[in-house]
């Protein structure tokens, strides 16, 4: 009975021991170990191009020319000849105001003038009459003067009828109202049909866009350094718009006005400037950011915007060096331009930095880069292949 229990001891001991061994089998360093994959981010390759010294300031665009269209007459509309936001050129006719009263005002005011002037020619030739009596002794002196007081008051009143005709001729002028310069037409406030006279509102806006005014406020500091500035390097000065939808305006503006005194409530000193407008893409009213960018420029790097971060140290980017191994890097930035931010220090052209997958990886980790590009103006990242064919 003993010794079958030591038996059976021993049968165990073995089986342990096997066991043992083959967790130790499997723990062997030829088994396969687990792959971890590495995180596949989109890398922008960073660029350069000439970027001059800038100031940036708020701005506002307004129409060159503006006028408010009103009735210089009373009377009933009848008629309208243009369509509300389209453009009418100078002296056309845009409204026309009921005219049969003035016609009538007008020929009782040119019958009056005839009437007058024969009038006057009657009672001219009655003083000339009184005169030659006058010599012989036929009338006497007092007839005389009141000859010569009727012809004055018979010129009076033919200078009053031509003064009355003249108005009758420009009221029946006002009843067509027509375009004092070419322009854009607004919204009409008075429809066919309604009476209107020169107290009431006004008809319709016109205003003259192209070019397009842009106001803006400039420091009297910097007001004064532009002033000291030798003619050739105030003439050396880029003048763009950035526009609300981050879009830059792609013409060219140039300053045509800068106020005489300085505004004693703001310090600051009202500048205009004008950009061409051909295409009518600019409206009055919009707040826009207007850049001056000297010409003397130099070659910076430029970062999308989507590739920047911040945090309490400040802007930064993560890069992605040789080793494929990701390194966050503060970057100083000046300017934006579009969907770019200029680099002024902490990036060089041609490193690569992470556009997505940013909330992927952090410092130190390795990673499966994948070069894409990125459109300056809009933003649109693409594969680079993408770029290429459209290219």
């Amino acid at each position: 009975m003993n010794w079958s229990k030591q038996i059976s001891s021993k049968n165990v001991i073995v089986v342990y021991a096997i066991i043992f061994l083959g967790v130790l089998a499997g723990c062997d360093g030829n088994s396969d170990k687990p792959v971890i994959e590495k995180p596949a981010v989109s890398v922008f390759r960073v660029q350069s191009e000439e970027v001059g010294r800038h100031l940036e300031f708020v701005a506002r665009t307004e129409p060159n020319q503006s006028v408010e269209l009103r009735a210089r007459v009373e009377g009933e509309l009848v008629a309208r000849s243009f369509a509300e936001g389209g453009t009418v050129e100078r002296g056309q006719q845009l409204f026309q105001i009921d005219p049969e009263q003035f016609e009538a005002s007008l020929a009782e005011a040119e019958a009056d003038l005839k009437s007058q002037r024969v009038g006057a020619a009657n009672a001219l030739r009655n003083l000339e009459r009184g005169k030659e009596l006058s010599k012989t002794g036929f009338i006497s002196n007092s007839d005389l003067d009141q000859l010569v007081t009727t012809s004055s008051q018979a010129d009076a009143s033919v200078r009053a009828a031509e003064a009355n005709l003249e108005k009758a001729e420009l009221n029946l002028q006002y009843t067509k109202i027509t375009a004092p310069f070419t322009g854009k037409i607004g919204k009409v406030k008075f429809n066919v049909g309604n009476f209107v006279t020169p107290q009431s509102e006004s008809l319709a806006s016109l205003i003259s866009v192209d070019p397009m005014y842009v106001n803006f406020q400039l420091e009297e500091a910097r007001y004064l350094d532009i002033l000291q500035m030798p003619d050739d390097v105030q003439n050396e000065i880029d003048l763009t718009l950035r526009l609300p939808n981050n879009q830059i305006y792609g013409l060219q503006g140039k300053v045509n006005f800068a106020d005489t005194s300085v505004d004693e409530s703001t310090g600051t000193v009202a500048i205009r400037a004008e950009f061409p407008n051909p295409n009518n893409s600019l409206v009055p009213g919009l707040f826009v950011t207007l850049v001056i960018e000297t010409q003397d420029k130099a070659m910076l790097a430029l970062v999308p915007q989507v590739a920047v971060q911040e945090n309490q140290q400040g802007k930064f980017v993560l890069v992605v060096g040789d080793d494929k191994k990701v390194v966050a890097r503060v970057v100083q930035l000046g300017r934006r331009m579009n969907a770019m931010w200029v680099v002024e220090s902490g990036l060089e052209t041609g490193e690569h930095v992470i556009i997505e997958g940013l909330q992927k990886v952090r410092p130190g980790v390795a990673v499966e880069p994948v070069r894409k590009t990125i459109d300056s103006i809009t933003g649109t990242i693409s594969d680079l292949s993408d770029s290429l064919t459209q290219q």
